[in-house]
């Protein structure tokens, strides 16, 4: 029941992104890169952000280290490179929730964090997390681009279950 949930959110994330970037699209480079005074200034710069993070988590999960350097680091100053970024990130986020298994889910992922400090999660608190944490900015992200005249997609769980757009 627990892994459902999560394969369900993954294909939520991806579906989600998908349309939050269909409406990014309508901006104009400087309307899409002005600082918007959100926590991360611009759309631009929060949708790096959310991509920096995601990146973070699932090489913490799979096991390899990320080339972060810090979480407002730009990894891709194109919007459509950016988009392609985010759509093969929200792939991987699907193949890692699908090859997980339930008892995995309860056992503790041992990680550090970017200074060096070492913490031990529950994997299903990492995930929790990951999804939680896109939600948190992609409403950000909402709420500038209906600041830009842009009216964003629907993003509810709810909307995605009626869509029959499955990720």
């Amino acid at each position: 029941m627990l892994h459902d949930m999560f394969k369900t959110l993954a294909r939520f994330n991806a579906w989600t992104n998908t349309g939050l970037y269909e409406s990014c699209a309508r901006l104009s480079d400087t309307e899409y890169k002005r600082d918007r005074k959100a926590f991360f200034g611009s759309v631009h710069n929060t949708l790096n952000h959310l991509l920096v993070v995601d990146r973070l988590w699932r090489g913490r999960v799979e096991g390899w280290k990320a080339e972060i350097s810090s979480l407002d680091q730009i990894l891709h100053k194109d919007f459509d490179v950016l988009r392609v970024a985010r759509v093969a990130e929200d792939t991987a986020i699907v193949r890692l929730v699908d090859g997980l298994d339930a008892k995995r889910l309860l056992q503790p992922l041992k990680y550090k964090f970017m200074d060096g400090t070492p913490a031990e999660t529950k994997l299903d608190l990492v995930l929790m997390t990951l999804f939680n944490h896109q939600t948190h900015h992609r409403g950000q992200v909402h709420v500038m681009l209906t600041q830009a005249g842009i009216k964003p997609v629907a993003m509810d769980i709810i909307d995605y279950e009626n869509s029959g757009r499955r990720a």
